[in-house]
């Protein structure tokens, strides 16, 4: 594992299970799924096409802070339109260094129109974690001259 390696490795490893819901669901269902899956955000998908991004952000500032109503209001009237994606073969630290820029948690993963998946901060995090873990490993085993011949 390496920071440079693609965001489809994670996808690999984690899987490609894809939340998603239609623009016209109301924000209490997205929540009520977001809590069953115990995750942050879900995909809006209309005729099979990414058009934005619910996320439990949204649902904080857009519904609770304004006094809006959850069962009421629809996704499409809190989502982020026209999210920032990513293609797999982004790496892992381009992924992170998208996330930060734009203050986003999730990202899209998707190619020729396709969604593969997401990732989510939390995967990167990980990933550069155990990177990093397996880095200091080799540098410790070099220094040790316990390197492979």
């Amino acid at each position: 594992m390496r920071v440079l390696d693609p965001v489809l490795f994670i996808l690999r490893k984690k899987g490609s299970d894809i939340c998603s819901l239609p623009p016209d669901a109301t924000v209490y269902s997205a929540m009520q799924m977001m809590a069953d899956k115990d995750i942050g955000a879900l995909l809006v998908i209309d005729h099979d096409q990414l058009v934005g991004v619910v996320s439990e952000r949204d649902y904080a500032r857009k519904v609770i802070l304004l006094g809006r109503g959850s069962k009421e209001t629809l996704v499409s009237e809190i989502m982020v339109t026209s999210p920032t994606t990513i293609s797999p073969d982004c790496s892992v630290d381009e992924a992170m260094r998208l996330m930060t820029t734009n203050r986003i948690r999730h990202l899209p993963v998707v190619c020729d129109g396709k969604i593969l998946g997401v990732v989510s901060i939390g995967d990167l995090v990980n990933w550069i974690a155990f990177a990093q873990d397996q880095t200091i490993e080799q540098l410790e085993h070099y220094i040790e001259g316990k390197y492979p011949c």
